[in-house]
């Protein structure tokens, strides 16, 4: 069975964690399959315009395999999950996670990763490092906070609480939550709308982003004035249907 599935279809790329049976706890085999996957999508700008990170049956992921923590699995290297996900974060297209069911501790940090969280109403999202004594080295402590503002980040970390879809789109956490029954069909529409849109003005966009998420306003002004693309190529092609109508 392959831990991380990969579909390319039109533009799209899914990635989707497939251990069901474990509500795809995170083990480091699926992560190295994930950073080839990450690896290969990074230099496929021309054929992947979108990212979008699913999980097989019942969750999108409950988080790190305690099980295989207690066994005593290692990584190939220090920090070694936490290089992934921010080579995930750090891809140059849009990467959206599509969270449904448990979407726990190191499942949280991999979705935090992600540019946009779609959310089910059956999604379930924690912070449950607290309750084993553990600290976040995949970067809750900095991508929450950026997410829901200080305070609710203190909260969620310190309590462990269970939040539903819909408190995760109240409080900035998820994008937007849909009732299962609606759920793949809005985030099929999401992503393609994103597909259909500029794949040089997404990559422009995110890293813009990235290199002024420290600056000042005034400094951030004058990177995106530096710096910016201005027209892409695909620029006059747009523009001429546009006049078309």
């Amino acid at each position: 069975m392959t831990l991380v599935r990969r579909l390319d279809e039109g533009g799209l790329t899914t990635l989707t964690l497939n251990r069901p049976e474990k509500h795809n706890a995170l083990t480091v085999p699926m992560f190295a399959l994930l950073r080839q996957h990450v690896a290969d999508i990074a230099a496929a700008t021309d054929t992947v315009g979108c990212v979008l990170l699913r999980g097989a049956g019942r969750s999108f992921c409950s988080g790190n395999d305690l099980a295989a923590i207690a066994a005593g699995e290692q990584p190939p290297e220090p920090h070694f999950q936490a290089r992934v996900i921010e080579e995930l974060a750090a891809l140059p297209q849009p990467v959206v996670a599509a969270v449904h069911g448990h979407c726990y501790a190191g499942g949280l940090e991999l979705a935090l990763a992600a540019d946009l969280i779609l959310a089910a109403e059956s999604a379930r999202f924690a912070d449950v490092h607290a309750a084993w004594a553990m600290t976040p080295v995949w970067g809750m402590s900095q991508r929450l906070p950026r997410r829901v503002g200080a305070a609710k980040a203190k909260e969620l970390m310190f309590t462990g609480r269970v939040c539903t879809g819909r408190e995760a789109e109240a409080m900035g956490l998820a994008n937007s939550c849909w009732a299962d029954g609606a759920f793949d069909g809005a985030v099929e529409e999401t992503v393609r709308r994103i597909v259909d849109n500029s794949w040089f003005t997404h990559r422009m966009t995110k890293r813009l982003l990235a290199e002024t998420e420290t600056a000042t306003l005034r400094d951030g002004l004058a990177y995106e004035l530096a710096h910016s693309g201005a027209l892409g190529p695909d620029a006059a092609d747009r523009l001429a249907r546009f006049g078309r109508g």
